[in-house]
């Protein structure tokens, strides 16, 4: 039998990258985006399967530290607030000139 939960919205995002691989989680704080990067630390198989949670110092850092983690085949997910953009605009337009760009990498625009 399927088991069902009442999630909210940036929850749900969170157990979905969590049931789709997820191997790292980067974010600038801020709400309403904290509460993905917040779920997946607290959830038993972020240690279990050893996903990498990281609190960035600005929007770009955690753009690029996920796109680092994309690059070598990983899944990764960056979460930010609509305007962190603004910061990581540069890291974000030139990571479409790589050329190695393959979904791996997923973004929480709150």
């Amino acid at each position: 039998m399927i088991k069902k939960e009442l999630l909210l919205g940036d929850e749900a995002i969170a157990w979905g990258a969590l049931n789709a691989g997820l191997s790292g989680v980067y974010a600038y704080p801020g709400t309403p985006s904290t509460e993905i990067t917040e779920f997946i630390q607290m959830h038993p198989l972020t240690r279990e399967r050893g996903i990498h949670c990281n609190w960035s110092a600005n929007e770009k850092t955690a753009l690029e530290a996920a796109l680092g983690m994309s690059f070598v085949g990983k899944r990764a997910l960056v979460c930010m607030k609509h305007v962190g953009m603004n910061v990581c605009a540069d890291a974000f337009v030139n990571s479409a000139m790589t050329c190695y760009f393959r979904a791996k990498l997923f973004f929480r625009l709150s």
